[in-house]
């Protein structure tokens, strides 16, 4: 399959626009990518014709919307190539879901004395959550470092696993930098070192750049739980996805209580739950966000992932490239990043950089991107990211290669 961006490009009418007077170059998918019609116009569709609360409804539209509904969870299961589709919770997006592990699997698998392993690079969704759990139960967090070419630093496991370590959650791709783990390596090599030591070893992976950007097949990869959001996937804001073993899942208690979590409530004899991955659904789901994301996945297949995927990597070789041209800048991680560019434009505050680059039209992303730990560790307040989709073409690259370098000029 040959993949045309042109005709890709025509799909997402937001990327038509102009933006104070200039055409408009998005990169800042990372954060939030654009949606294409056919998102737009099947979630339209159903809140127009279709829209009806699900499960427990016994006329048409609630049927049919329940239906619809358990499809996106199929294929969301054949998306990640998970087992089953009872091994996929619907959530707000990769923080819910990292809270719910935290919340649900950590209470019950987590105690006083134990351990966990995080990284230096996670996004505050896999850091937070770990440290308010952890003020409670009496864990101990324990920092996988980050090199200065923007790796984690794996030898490091050997001295952080041990007899009481239970978790190791990590980020697939870091949304700073950039880094793509070597997921399955890994959590191979992880699991290794705990066994040797008589541990059983968890793992968490924060998937919310990893499924924007690669083929995810979390059977092979072996992890425990995966998280990504739909907005990232060029769906709807609101809505994401948590797989988890459904051996794990089954013995997870619920997190939220309300309806539609439960089988039986009694003031007498007390309250069962539902079956798994429903407990974890607590209340109303956001229905049109589902179908819309069940639209997306939908939309990626048919222009193919793989070529879609090599076309970004095409663009982040290419960006790479052109910005190390550009005299003084600063380039953080390595030239095997996929998805994002972090950058500082010599003394410059990233900020300042963001600001002008809008006036172009050029949007990116500025600020500490939800990773602090990481600013620290580079020394930094904020960085300059750009962030590619599959609609990016080498035409915005050179634009923004070209803003930069006016830039420079004018700020000396």
């Amino acid at each position: 399959m040959t993949y045309n961006v042109a005709a890709v490009r025509q799909d997402f009418p937001a990327l038509s626009q102009s933006v104070n007077n200039h055409p408009l170059v998005y990169l800042d998918s990372a954060a939030s990518a654009q949606k294409p019609l056919q998102v737009i116009e099947r979630e339209s569709e159903f809140t127009l014709h279709q829209y009806a609360a699900v499960h427990r409804g016994i006329h048409t539209l609630s049927a049919q919307a329940t239906t619809m509904m358990e499809e996106v969870r199929q294929k969301a299961a054949d998306f990640i190539h998970a087992a089953s589709a009872e091994e996929i919770v619907f959530v707000k997006g990769t923080t819910e879901a990292l809270n719910l592990v935290a919340n649900s699997f950590g209470r019950k698998f987590i105690g006083k004395g134990d351990n966990i392993v995080i990284t230096e690079m996670e996004h505050h969704a896999n850091i937070v959550p770990w440290f308010m759990l952890a003020e409670t139960i009496g864990f101990e967090i324990r920092i996988l470092p980050v090199s200065d070419g923007g790796t984690l630093q794996l030898e490091k496991l050997d001295e952080l696993i041990d007899a009481n370590t239970r978790l190791l959650s990590f980020t697939h791709i870091s949304n700073v930098l950039g880094t793509v783990n070597p997921v399955k390596n890994i959590i191979q090599q992880a699991r290794a070192i705990a066994a040797s030591r008589g541990a059983e070893l968890y793992v968490s992976v924060d998937g919310a750049q990893g499924a924007m950007h690669s083929i995810v097949d979390v059977q092979d990869l072996d992890c425990d739980f995966y998280a990504f959001s739909g907005h990232k996937l060029y769906g709807p804001t609101g809505i994401g996805i948590l797989y988890g073993k459904k051996s794990l899942l089954d013995q997870m208690p619920p997190w939220e209580g309300g309806g539609a979590m439960i089988r039986q409530v009694s003031l007498k004899k007390g309250i069962t739950y539902a079956d798994a991955p429903w407990r974890f659904e607590a209340g109303t789901p956001n229905v049109s966000a589902i179908i819309g994301l069940g639209a997306a996945f939908d939309y990626l297949n048919a222009i193919g992932l793989k070529e879609a995927f090599a076309h970004e990597s095409d663009i982040m070789a290419y960006a790479s490239q052109k910005l190390k041209e550009i005299p003084s800048i600063i380039l953080y991680g390595n030239d095997q990043r996929e998805g994002v560019i972090a950058f500082n434009l010599g003394i410059h505050h990233a900020y300042d950089v963001g600001s002008f680059l809008d006036q172009y039209g050029i949007a990116i992303r500025t600020g500490h991107h939800c990773a602090l730990p990481l600013m620290d560790r580079f020394s930094v307040p904020a960085m300059c990211r750009a962030s590619v989709g599959i609609y990016t073409t080498k035409e915005e690259v050179d634009t923004l290669f070209n803003a930069l370098q006016r830039i420079k000029k004018l700020l000396g």
